[in-house]
């Protein structure tokens, strides 16, 4: 019998992957507003009433969209609280601690950059959109603020420069919108990006620009 549940329970998530997958590829090629439940059922191999069974409707299914393109996964484990996150507090150099930070940045905005540019837009005419998300400090900044205190005690942080401005400098050079423009409108790879970044912060956050000695 538990054998029995396993298999369905398998079942279950696998059948939530394939909508959540479907409508992130439909929303980003048609836009949220214009993408229909039954498209999405259609491209996931399900009917439509197992999307509304599932996520009830489809704002609900926006934010799960959103929630595990962050994540990389379903599991629900803050952001702080996954492994690369803690490389970057336990490393023990700024040096490293900021290698730990583009890379694992890298891997969140290649799942994250696009969606949130769907999600921007859709916000801007899906009145309901707005509630999914009510006003309250902005998720990706606390990261990168945690980050940001950290690595501006480790050893190879420049001196004497206050952990806000440190935070405002990632915030803007690890921002999905910029992300986008080098990735996706200048064609770069990913890695290309990941150096670049690396190199950008270290010139403003660490002691003899360490960008040649990145591990």
């Amino acid at each position: 019998m538990r054998e029995g549940k396993g298999k369905q329970g398998d079942k279950a998530r696998e059948t939530r992957r394939r909508i959540i997958e479907a409508a992130g590829e439909l929303f980003i090629e048609q836009g949220y507003g214009a993408t229909k439940l039954q498209e999405i059922a259609d491209r996931a191999g399900v009917a439509v009433q197992t999307i509304y069974f599932v996520f009830r409707n489809k704002p609900s299914l926006l934010k799960e969209l959103v929630d595990v393109a962050i994540a990389g996964d379903d599991e629900p484990v803050p952001t702080m609280d996954r492994p690369w996150f803690a490389d970057v507090m336990t490393a023990p150099t700024a040096q490293s601690a900021l290698a730990a930070l583009t890379a694992g940045t890298r891997k969140t905005l290649e799942r994250v950059a696009a969606v949130n540019e769907m999600v921007r837009a859709a916000t801007a005419t899906n009145p309901e959109i707005r509630e999914l998300w009510p006003d309250q400090a902005d998720p990706r900044y606390s990261v990168i603020s945690t980050a940001a205190q950290s690595m501006t005690e480790k050893p190879g942080a420049r001196p004497a420069l206050p952990v806000e401005d440190a935070a405002d400098i990632i915030y803007a050079v690890l921002s999905p919108e910029l992300f986008l423009v080098l990735t996706r409108d200048r064609a770069w790879p990913p890695a290309k990006w990941e150096q670049w970044a690396y190199d950008t912060l270290s010139a403003q956050l660490l002691v003899d620009n360490g960008a040649d000695q990145r591990p």
